[in-house]
């Protein structure tokens, strides 16, 4: 068969020899992380001075003290400092494989030997055509019309095209619908749709949104019947005028609830009816439960629209039916994404696909029960401190305390000061969340995750 120049090049034996010897050396330095452990004073002070200089020059201090070495091994990372802290967090979800990934490695050599450092609409490559197919695969069956596939360079940006695609299609509807405590990003459009003021102050309107109540699972009839009420009112206030709703199936930012299949096939049977487009924002919860995607856990594969999906696939992307293919002009990104973050996808998707981390006995779940296990000993342990755990899959979150924000925050940087990061969610309560890296971690590193939350459990403030 034969092959471009390209082809011969990325095959070419010494390029081969050349990334086998680089996973030997990676090996070797990962190895040298084992566990948690404190900085370097003789690395504190050009440390402490990285950290000042990061803040002044953004004009706000890290949230957490956190400059990594570029080193690490699955949820363990070490910083500049020489410390090593268990990631649980992971970028918000980003880094499902962990830290230093073999695969990662090899996956960005792959990036950086393509001719371009990044790709866009004018100039793609192979993986990018490859990274569209497995989206569209994983995104695939039990009736499912999910038929295209736009890559985007970020979850914001996936939502803001969808909004476009949906507005688009139902023109001239103006208005959309959500939930409460949702979060779809922070640009203009996405800010507007985020259910929190603050994220939107000093901003101006640039879409009208109204709110349906999310899901209660302690009032699961009752929580089906509002939020049905509560839909229908606004349709019958402003008829003609919602192009779509978007929707969190577990929301993420809002405090690690998961909703419920009765729940949303009863609010989409009305937004069917009045021909507004379902969409799902899967940005946070792609590859975090026993399905792909959390549509396809609740079944919901014929009902759904528009679908967008970031964080831990690395390249992100809008994914639409054919009914809701745009017209020619609406979508283009001069950056798709890095030739990098394209391989890395590639290899991510591949993996999850097919590496058993899928279905009810995958690797997702399992690890997500051990770890929720634990949680539910610290809660009968330490009823006062912990609650929980919450979520669905590898979102995990439990309450401390009475969820107050300040003592939230506290503990949360007691947990990264001991060596485990997490972050937080939900307002009323605030919430310790965490988003383990399901493509990088073992038994063991959950085990010891939790004996750190039992060590700053049983420290005084």
């Amino acid at each position: 068969m034969n092959k471009s120049l390209g082809e011969q090049f990325h095959n070419d034996p010494r390029v081969r020899e050349a990334k086998e010897s680089l996973a030997k050396v990676l090996a070797d330095y990962r190895n040298r992380i084992t566990g948690v452990r404190p900085g370097d004073p003789a690395l504190e002070e050009r440390y402490e001075q990285w950290l000042h200089d990061t803040g002044r020059m953004r004009g706000r201090d890290l949230f957490f003290p956190y400059l990594g070495s570029g080193l690490g091994s699955g949820p363990l990372v070490e910083l500049a400092d020489g410390s090593v802290k268990m990631d649980f967090i992971t970028g918000i979800g980003v880094h499902g494989t962990g830290h230093s990934h073999p695969a990662m490695l090899d996956a960005g050599i792959d990036g950086a030997l393509e001719d371009t450092v990044m790709q866009g609409n004018l100039q793609q490559g192979p993986v990018a055509c490859a990274v569209m197919e497995l989206f569209l695969q994983a995104a695939s069956g039990d009736g499912s019309r999910i038929a295209h596939c736009f890559l985007t360079s970020s979850g914001a940006m996936a939502n803001e095209n969808a909004f476009k695609i949906i507005f688009q299609k139902n023109a001239p509807a103006s208005r959309f619908l959500a939930f409460r405590r949702c979060f779809t990003g922070r640009s203009l459009a996405t800010a507007q749709m985020t259910d929190k003021a603050a994220y939107r102050e000093g901003l101006p309107v640039t879409l009208h949104v109204d709110y349906v109540p999310f899901y209660n699972a302690t009032r699961h009839d009752e929580s089906i019947l509002e939020s049905v009420s509560v839909l229908r009112e606004h349709l019958a206030r402003h008829p003609g005028q919602y192009a779509g709703m978007c929707m969190e199936l577990i929301q993420g930012e809002g405090g690690y609830y998961p909703g419920h299949r009765e729940f949303f096939t009863a609010l989409i049977e009305v937004l069917k009816e009045h021909h507004v487009a379902v969409m799902i924002d899967e940005v946070q919860s792609f590859g975090r439960t026993s399905s792909a995607f959390a549509f396809q856990y609740f079944g919901l594969q014929p009902l759904v629209d528009v679908v967008t999906v970031g964080k831990m696939s690395q390249v992100c992307a809008t994914l639409y039916s054919e009914e809701y293919n745009p017209r020619p002009g609406l979508l283009s990104q001069t950056f798709t994404s890095s030739s990098a973050a394209l391989h890395a996808s590639r290899r991510i998707l591949q993996d999850l696909l097919g590496g058993g981390y899928l279905g009810p006995e995958g690797t997702i779940m399992r690890m997500s029960e051990r770890f929720r296990d634990h949680l539910r000993r610290l809660a009968s342990a330490y009823p006062e401190q912990v609650g929980g755990p919450f979520g669905l899959g590898a979102m995990v979150a439990f309450t401390f305390a009475d969820g107050q924000k300040d003592a939230t925050v506290a503990f949360l940087k007691r947990l990264y000061r001991n060596g485990l990061m997490g972050f937080v969610a939900g307002g009323a309560p605030v919430r310790i969340r965490f988003l383990p890296p399901v493509m990088g971690i073992t038994d063991a590193d959950i085990d010891a995750a939790a004996a750190i939350i039992e060590q700053t459990l049983g420290e005084e403030d």
